[in-house]
């Protein structure tokens, strides 16, 4: 398999790996996270049980989980049979699988502990590690070479991983704010029992400090020497951060509608691989990257 190939079999995976999110989220958001009481089969008399709406929802995303994979094996078979062949693509590959196969254990768990709060936001987080892990996958498999150097100074890359880790503490805190709110999956599933306002501040103060450190970080990249080889990313993770609190805002002050939850949850799909892409800015595998780096270093 040629890596050209190889790469568009590593786009369709991270596409899969981010409707199952979405998926996941409308079954949630429609009350129907019990509409299957049983695992793996739906209940007791069926294996599969689409009688119900809430049922055929549910269902409905157990079974795209088949599809998400077949996208994973794919990945995994492509990865050896992909020339030249690299180690590193294989074992992100199998990445991917380790981590749906902990999907599906989480997803069992969710459903046998009546949707429990604490289990809900591992099942989401874990989600975010494999798209991650998807989005890893396919840009390094559009590199010529699995050594990676920088290409930015010392300094531009504090200031990106300081971005970074508040940016996850950001989705973090969002996972707590919906672990306390209204839409739990089933009107009887526990919540965390944190007061929605001061959860839903703190997530708040987390996003306003990535979007400040942000701002920050551009400033930094276009006083220094690196100016122009991170704003493409850089603006991305802006936007998408802005338009999510932007819906976190409406939706709070209108009583959380769960369009505007679901909305939210892919925006912060989104932003975790916004931040994924900008973290991975920070080296590269291209030869003609590593060119330009040993020239900066050469120059200065």
């Amino acid at each position: 398999m040629s890596p050209a190939s190889y790469r568009r079999l590593a786009v369709v995976a991270l596409a899969l790996l981010c409707a199952i999110v979405v998926t996941g989220a409308a079954v949630r958001l429609t009350g129907s996270g019990l509409g299957c009481t049983d695992w793996p089969r739906c209940n007791e008399q069926k294996f599969i049980d689409v009688s119900s709406t809430h049922g055929a929802i549910e269902q409905v995303n157990r079974l795209f989980t088949g599809l998400v994979t077949l996208g994973v094996v794919v990945a995994v078979l492509g990865a050896t049979r992909r020339r030249p062949r690299r180690s590193d693509l294989v074992w992100l590959a199998w990445g991917l699988v380790a981590g749906v196969v902990g999907q599906v254990i989480l997803g069992g768990i969710v459903v046998l502990t009546d949707l429990h709060p604490l289990a809900n936001q591992g099942h989401f987080l874990l989600s975010m590690i494999l798209v991650v892990n998807a989005l890893v996958l396919v840009k390094r498999s559009g590199e010529d070479s699995d050594e990676r150097v920088p290409v930015v100074s010392t300094s531009t890359a504090r200031w990106v991983r300081g971005v970074v880790v508040v940016g996850v503490l950001a989705v973090f805190t969002g996972t707590v704010v919906t672990g306390s709110g209204p839409h739990a999956g089933d009107e009887n599933a526990r919540r965390f029992g944190f007061d929605i306002s001061n959860i839903a501040r703190i997530h708040g103060i987390s996003v306003i400090l990535t979007l400040s450190l942000l701002v920050a970080l551009i400033v930094v990249t276009r006083r220094g020497n690196d100016r122009g080889r991170l704003d493409n990313a850089i603006e991305v993770v802006l936007a998408i951060g802005v338009l999510q609190a932007a819906v976190g805002y409406v939706q709070y002050f209108n009583d959380i509608p769960a369009l505007l939850v679901g909305i939210h949850i892919a925006g912060a799909t989104a932003f975790t691989l916004a931040l994924a892409n900008l973290w991975l800015g920070l080296r590269s595998g291209s030869a003609r990257q590593a060119e330009k780096s040993l020239t900066r270093e050469t120059v200065a």
